[in-house]
């Protein structure tokens, strides 16, 4: 068994899966990650980066196709003059809620294929891994690229 090759394997079916099923809200992934941080409190766009884990060019074009749609739009921190802050838009968080509804059905659909006892094991472990042996890359010479 390969495990780099099935986990990314069903990350990249995964993503596509959501990708395809996003576009109809005109929406991706990433954006759908970018809306959900922002909507958690007056975040930077470093900020929310750091939470979508996106490095700072893939940022700037996400909020600028966000901004362009009407989702989101750039403001003054109250805090700091120099810093912009990402407030999503009344649209935003429409599109925000239906965009939720196709992942959560998503995930569902993709979570059915396996039998009701490994479920909730299988998340759990993911999980567990990711929050504790796979939390940090470790530094490399080449990191590989993340397709995300």
């Amino acid at each position: 068994m390969d495990l780099v090759f099935l986990l990314a394997h069903a990350s990249h079916v995964l993503s596509t899966e959501l990708t395809a099923e996003l576009a109809s809200l005109g929406i991706t992934p990433r954006g759908s990650c970018v809306l959900a941080a922002a909507l958690t409190g007056e975040k930077t766009q470093i900020q929310l980066a750091d939470m979508c884990q996106l490095d700072k060019t893939t940022m700037v074009v996400t909020v600028d196709e966000l901004e362009k749609a009407g989702l989101v739009e750039r403001q003054t921190s109250a805090t700091d003059r120099r810093a912009r802050i990402i407030v999503v838009t009344d649209l935003g968080r429409k599109v925000h809620t239906s965009a939720q509804d196709v992942v959560a059905r998503v995930y569902d659909d993709v979570l059915s294929a396996l039998p009701d006892g490994e479920r909730e094991a299988f998340l759990s472990g993911l999980s567990r891994l990711v929050e504790g042996r796979l939390s940090t890359p470790v530094a490399c010479q080449r990191a590989p690229r993340r397709r995300m």
